[in-house]
This record gives structure tokens, C-alpha cells and sequence, in this order.
């Protein structure tokens, strides 16, 4: 999709456009004020600038539209560099940080060692590990919104 063809679409579209990349409803309002974007450093300047005046509620929201994975074999497709040994103490610890933080575990990068961040990050307290997770979700979404434009 061209940045035109996105300045194009209608409320309803755009809406949903943005709904794939971000699910807090305060990030995708924001989005659509600020249309039309004059280019691509514009679209991801605004994803960037509306981000960051969200609050726990909102990042509570977006982080709500990424499901646990309860199965091996989707985190194993996740995350492809994880030996298949390693799949089963990859889904243990993806379910004791969901029943920890109660939400799903979110790492941007998917080369990085989802064990290691995992095995990390259940020490942090909730308050922290919010941060974190919110932190990791705000590089998702800059990367899902840059993608928009390469659809």
C-alpha cells in the first residue's frame, strides 16, 4: 500500500488499518487525527509521538490483542531458533509468566532468546515487567505500522 492509498482510505478502513498494528484504541484515535501523513518518517514520527502519551491502561489494552500461545508448536514457529528440546521449557515458562503478569509474553525481537528473556523477566515485578512488556509492544508496533506501507 502506497502512503497514498493509506491517506486515502476511508475512517472505517483506516481504523482497522491501524487496529493490526496497535490495540489501544487512545494509539489508533491519535492515528487518525493526525492523517493525512506526509511521508513515511511522518506516519512512524506520529506512531512514535502518540505512543509514548499512553499510560498503563492503554498499554494494558493494546498487550490484551496479543493472545498466550498455549501450544509448542506456535511458539516454535514464533520463535524457529529454539531447538525442539527446548519447546517445552520455552511453553513452561510462557505459561508461568502469563499466570505471573496475566498477559502474554511480547518480544520484538525475533532473533533474540525468547528462554533467556523469559527465564529474565519473571523476576521483575509487575510494575516493571508492565514497563517492559509496553517497551517491547511500541517495537512491534513501529515495525507492523512501517510495514502497512510495504503490504
Amino acid at each position: 500500500m502506497t502512503l497514498t492509498e493509506l491517506n486515502a482510505l476511508s475512517i472505517i478502513e483506516s481504523r482497522a488499518r491501524f487496529e493490526l498494528c496497535c490495540g489501544a484504541q487512545r494509539w489508533i484515535d491519535g492515528m487518525l487525527m493526525r492523517r493525512p501523513f506526509t511521508d513515511e518518517a511522518d506516519l512512524l514520527a506520529a506512531g512514535q509521538d502518540i505512543w509514548r502519551v499512553l499510560d498503563p491502561k492503554d498499554w494494558r489494552e493494546a498487550i490484551g490483542h496479543h493472545p498466550h500461545v498455549a501450544q509448542a508448536a506456535l511458539l516454535g514457529a514464533r520463535w524457529p531458533g529454539v531447538a525442539a528440546g527446548g519447546l517445552a521449557r520455552l511453553q513452561g515458562l510462557s505459561d508461568d509468566y502469563f499466570a505471573r503478569f496475566g498477559f502474554a509474553f511480547l518480544l520484538a525481537d525475533p532473533q533474540a532468546d525468547p528462554v533467556g528473556a523469559l527465564e529474565s523477566r519473571l523476576a521483575n515485578d509487575a510494575e516493571k515487567e508492565l514497563r517492559v512488556a509496553a517497551d517491547e509492544l511500541s517495537k512491534m508496533t513501529a515495525a507492523k505500522l512501517a510495514d502497512i506501507l510495504k503490504a
